[in-house]
């Protein structure tokens, strides 16, 4: 990137030419060949989810979240009723299209339509859905969404100890922009938080490498992926340091 300087020859920021705010993203599903990406409501999800989430008998899943488990299904509807139906986190609902049946939760936060900015967040998939090619296609919905209306910035944050979301994040095509010490106290205890992001100028070639991934023909018979998804990606990721 070629470096912009002002009157005094200081080094400044690249102009951001006829910049307008995106708005905000829709309340409308995102369909894909393997899962469909729909706003969260708890009378058609809560159920599903819970079931879901319960087949995760060690709780691993909740180990690194500010909230849960949740034993009971109105228990769980109730957290929904008190956190997941705001503007701001936007909850949406995984539903695997192999099942018909939600197996998963992500939202869109930290919103700032003016900075360009979004946030995937509150990352929570039961074993129903772990690894599957539905995991991977919603959070390529949900970039792909983001991107499309004009965000410039795609973040993900996590626990900095938490490394299957830190090794996703990268696998996702997500470059490492470092960790914010003693960012918050969880559960009362100390979390560091790692950040990741990509930038609309990587999306191209990210959409290219999630596409490829996901075709049909990159799976044998078995199911078995020919060409990793973090293969593809690498290449993209970017060093910040």
């Amino acid at each position: 990137m070629n470096e912009h300087v002002n009157e005094l020859g200081l080094a400044i920021g690249y102009p951001v030419e006829n910049w307008q705010p995106p708005p905000r993203p829709p309340y409308e599903p995102m369909q894909g060949r393997y899962c469909r990406v729909e706003p969260l409501d708890p009378d058609r999800h809560a159920e599903d989810l819970h079931a879901a989430n319960l087949t995760d008998h060690e709780n691993r899943i909740w180990a690194y979240l500010p909230y849960g488990p949740f034993d009971a299904l109105d228990e769980y509807r109730a957290w929904m009723g008190a956190t997941c139906l705001n503007a701001d986190p936007m909850f949406h609902a995984i539903v695997d299209l192999e099942t018909g049946k939600a197996a998963g939760v992500a939202s869109y936060l930290r919103i700032d339509p003016q900075n360009g900015s979004i946030e995937v967040g509150h990352i929570n998939y039961s074993p129903l859905i772990q690894r599957k090619r539905a995991a991977t296609e919603a959070m390529y919905l949900m970039m792909q969404r983001a991107f499309a209306l004009g965000y410039r910035r795609y973040e993900w944050k996590c626990h900095a100890q938490n490394k299957k979301s830190r090794n996703a994040a990268m696998r996702l095509g997500l470059s490492y922009e470092g960790v914010f010490r003693q960012a918050s106290v969880v559960n009362g205890r100390n979390r560091d938080t790692a950040w990741y992001a990509a930038i609309d100028s990587e999306w191209p070639a990210l959409q290219a490498a999630f596409e490829t991934w996901l075709a049909p023909e990159n799976f044998g018979e078995d199911g078995t992926q020919i060409e990793a998804l973090s293969a593809l990606t690498a290449p993209i990721l970017v060093n910040t340091g």
